[in-house]
């Protein structure tokens, strides 16, 4: 025997408010559709349903565990109503998000919990990669979207690009490295100490070859690679090694006052951090309020960030390149 669940649901509605044309206006029929829809259901299960001459109306045995079931399919019936609102205002859904490990960690992952807090009702899942890594999950519609730095390698015109934040690398070491006591430190002084190699497919890894050849240094002492951000920091904190990083994540560790900036300028990478998406991938509402949350927080971070990085005093050998203005 197979029941009618919008019977169910009527049933539920009707014992719940206590009478036939209380329950058609909970759920926006009318009296006499709800009536017909009960007779409906008492002919089926070959009982009846509700004590006869009570009021409100009161259900049989048979009744009250038929409005259980109901009351399941009602509450389904409410929850899938509200998930369909919620996804097409954006306000519940799930986010997937890729991005290149060192600002995923110092920067998005923060972005991503003060959005959690707007948003509670939306999932992000967050997955690691560089630019090609990413660029073939957007291909396979693994990731929504993809947060990395580009330059010239840009993928190609079947991806957007929103810029969120110029390129800007420093050269990083401990708070109280023995560098820092020199006011102008040269290109022999930093070949002195150990190096911290970025990681393997790393925009770095290019950057700190650039950096050699710009100071007249054929090879760097690398004692160090491979490691994730956290522990390249702790790597740094507890030696006199350094590292080449975004200016941006040195910037969002200052608190820790573990790793600063050594002032000293090296050349700077043709690109910038951005939003990644394919223009023929369907934009779901609740990634596109993340994405707006994004660019809206790197914003803002953006003018602290500079302001900052106005405030070194920056020292080498080359004049070709200071800070941005």
């Amino acid at each position: 025997m197979k029941l009618n669940e919008r019977h169910l649901m009527q049933l539920a509605a009707v014992l719940d408010a206590g009478g036939v044309s209380e329950g058609a206006a909970l759920l926006g029929m009318t009296q006499s559709a709800v009536s017909r829809s009960l007779s409906m259901l008492e002919a089926r299960v070959g009982e009846p349903l509700f004590l006869r001459g009570r009021r409100p109306l009161q259900a049989t045995t048979l009744g009250t565990q038929l409005a259980v079931h109901g009351r399941a399919i009602l509450t389904a019936s409410r929850r899938a109503t509200d998930a369909v609102q919620g996804h097409l205002k954006g306000t519940s859904g799930m986010v997937r998000v890729g991005g290149v490990p060192f600002f995923m960690d110092a920067l998005v992952s923060q972005m991503i919990a003060s959005f959690h807090r707007d948003e509670p009702e939306i999932t992000v899942q967050q997955s690691y990669g560089n630019l090609p890594d990413l660029v073939s999950s957007l291909d396979a519609r693994l990731i929504d979207i993809g947060i990395v730095p580009i330059g010239s390698a840009h993928p190609g015109g079947a991806y957007e690009f929103i810029d969120i934040l110029p390129g800007r690398n420093v050269v990083a070491c401990r708070t109280g490295h023995p560098l820092l006591k020199r006011p102008h430190p040269q290109a022999t002084d930093l070949a002195a100490f150990p190096w911290i190699a970025p990681l393997p497919g790393s925009p770095l890894l290019t950057d700190l070859q650039m950096i050699l050849l710009s100071i007249g240094l054929s090879e760097l002492n690398i004692r160090y690679s491979g490691g994730s951000l956290m522990s390249v920091v702790n790597f740094l904190a507890d030696s006199d090694a350094l590292a080449v990083l975004p200016f941006s994540v040195l910037f969002a560790l200052r608190k820790d006052n573990r790793v600063t900036v050594l002032p000293f300028a090296i050349p700077q990478p043709d690109r910038s951090l951005g939003i990644l998406r394919r223009l023929d991938s369907p934009r779901s509402p609740a990634a596109e309020r993340f994405s707006q949350h994004v660019i809206r927080v790197f914003g803002d971070l953006k003018h602290t960030i500079q302001r900052h990085e106005n405030a070194v005093a920056w020292a080498g050998p080359d004049e070709a390149f200071p800070p941005r203005p």
